[in-house]
Formats: structure tokens, sequence, C-alpha cells
């Protein structure tokens, strides 16, 4: 995995860009699965080798739905599983909110809770940046091109409207939704329609997103501490509150997440055979 911050002009938009070479096939991950939990964030993933991206609507489905090579992920509010049982090359990037209608040209709203295929948002212009990044022989020119063609998306002033990036900011700080909006002077319903078609969900959805994943991080760390401190330090009324928000958005109670000891916080390895948790010595466990 090579992963970089973009270049300058790019990094209003762009959080981080990054690469995977194909490794070897690993025995016994036939079948393997991997549940992707939300962030609130818009992902843009090309891969390079290997199949396309194949979904399963729950770990145990039978038949995935394939999405193709080149994908958007709008921001969700629950997880996803995918297949991960072949290692492929991909280059993606992780935007910021609101980035998306300045890069994709569609609201964040209309990418919402799915999987987009690029082509359905640039057209011819998606097989042209499939073709050129194919053109690029490593990681580091892959990730030039990318970031040279991402760029080639923005037109003319392009920039994240300042009341988005406060209102991001307070939010992520646990300033309550109201608050918020009485500090930016918009009505509520104005500001509503504002934040999701930046965003591609509600304010309140949002910072819900937003706080779960700053547990999440602690709960995957080494040494976490337990689920209840967890909950208190992330601004959870008790630890009821936490483990409801959990369920909702991994479909796993805290101590089966931390059992299943997740390489990285927001993916979580699955065996599509027996459904059972993979240990993480077993494999390693790509990203889209």
């Amino acid at each position: 995995m090579y992963s970089r911050l973009p270049r300058a002009a790019l990094q209003p938009f762009v959080k981080t860009l990054w690469a995977t070479c194909a490794g070897p096939s690993v025995p016994g991950t036939s079948g393997l699965r991997e549940r992707v939990l939300p962030t609130g964030a818009v992902h843009l993933v090309i891969r390079l080798s290997g199949s396309p991206l194949r979904l399963y609507d729950t770990p145990s489905s039978e038949d995935g739905r394939v999405l193709g090579h080149a994908v958007v992920g709008g921001p969700r509010t629950g997880f996803y599983v995918r297949d991960v049982s072949s290692p492929a090359e991909s280059v993606g990037a992780l935007l910021y909110p609101g980035a998306a209608p300045l890069l994709l040209g569609v609201p964040a709203e209309a990418l919402a809770e799915r999987h987009t295929p690029l082509d359905a948002l640039w057209g011819g212009f998606a097989s042209e940046l499939t073709e050129r990044l194919h053109e690029a022989q490593t990681p580091e020119a892959r990730l030039s091109t990318f970031e040279s063609l991402l760029l080639s998306r923005l037109r003319g002033e392009a920039r994240i409207a300042p009341v988005l990036s406060f209102s991001l900011g307070r939010l992520a700080s646990g300033v309550e939704v109201g608050r918020v909006v009485d500090q930016t002077g918009y009505s509520h319903r104005h500001f509503i329609a504002l934040f999701r078609e930046a965003v591609g969900m509600a304010p309140k959805q949002y910072a819900r997103v937003v706080r779960f994943g700053a547990a999440l991080e602690r709960l995957a760390a080494r040494g976490a501490p337990r689920p209840g401190d967890v909950a208190a330090d992330a601004g959870y009324s008790d630890q009821a509150h936490f483990h409801r928000d959990f369920r909702a958005f991994t479909g796993l109670s805290p101590g089966e997440y931390q059992a299943a000891a997740p390489l990285k916080a927001h993916h979580v390895p699955i065996r599509s055979n027996s459904f059972k948790t993979l240990s993480p010595r077993a494999g390693t466990f790509p990203r889209e």
C-alpha cells in the first residue's frame, strides 16, 4: 500500500491518495469477504487488475453484485460487504466532505448509500483515466497521473463553501446541530438542503457517523480501553447509546468487533464460506 497527501491544489478536496500492488494469492483466502464500515466520506477507486468489485447485501448472501473496475463509493450510514479474495492493483482517492459535487459533477446526495460506476458520472473520461493509469508503471507514477487528471476535473475557482467548512468543523467538534445552524445565519431548511447536497447526508447523520468513527479508531487500537470508556470519551450519553449506534453502523457489537481484530478500523475481515472472523495473520485485506 502506497498512500500520500495530494499536491497543494488538490488538498482542499482530496484527503488521501493511495495505490496498491497486487501481491501473491494467499492460500485459504478463497471466498474471503470484508465488512466495510461507514466513514461519511466519498471514495473513488479504480481497479487496474483482478476481478471487478463485487458486493453482497449481507455477510451470508450467496450471490453478489458486480459493479465494475472503476467505482465511486458514496457516503454511507451503514456497512457493506465486499469480496477481497483476489489481490488487485488499484488506485484511489478519499475525498473531503463537500468535494464530491466539485470533482464528480453531481450532488453528493445522489451518491449516498450506494456505489456508482465512474463512467455513469464521467462518461468517456472514466475510460481515459483508466487507460492513463494502466500506462503508468509504478505506484508513484500512477498517483502522479491520477492527481493530474483529478485536477483537470476542477473548473474555474472551485472551492468548498466557507459556511460548509465552518459547519463541518463545528459538527466534528461535537457542537449541536441547532447551534451550528444558528451560527451560520442560514434558515434551518436552507442549511439542511445545502448540507445534503454537498455532503450526502443530513447534519445529524453526519455528526453521528463522525462520532462513531472517532470511537471506532480508539476501539481498534492496540491496548484499547473498554467499550464503556470509549463511549464516554466519544461523547455518548451512556454505554447503551453507544451499543445502539455501533450495532446500527456495523451490524456488530463492540465486543464482536474487537474479537475480529481488524487490521484497519473500518475494514473487518469475514469468511464467506463459514461466516466466521478470519484471523488477520491469514492474509492481507486490500482496499477497494
